[in-house]
């Protein structure tokens, strides 16, 4: 893949959705719950504003509807802006 964001945007993979409850249920696909987190691919320069703190292989935490999703060889990503990262997980 060769996406390369722009100023303060990350491109993040979502991590995959939860198959099964803690107690062994089975979720089916029309239930599953849109992950939160999800790792950073690459990240952009950042602005002048704005220097990037989020780092390429960092794991972290985005909001419900942040973002913008896009498909690319049969894989799902995220473009978001910095600021819309809640939280690195460490």
């Amino acid at each position: 893949m060769n996406i390369k964001p722009l100023a303060d945007r990350v491109l993040i993979k979502p991590a995959a959705a939860e198959q099964k409850t803690a107690s062994g249920i089975i979720i089916p696909d029309s239930a599953k719950e849109k992950p939160l987190k999800g790792e950073v691919l690459a990240i952009g320069t950042g602005t002048k504003d704005e220097e990037m703190v989020v780092k390429v292989g960092d794991v972290v935490l985005y909001g419900k509807y942040a973002g913008t999703e896009l498909e690319m060889d049969g894989e799902k990503y995220l473009i978001m802006r910095q600021n819309d990262i809640l939280a690195i997980l460490g």
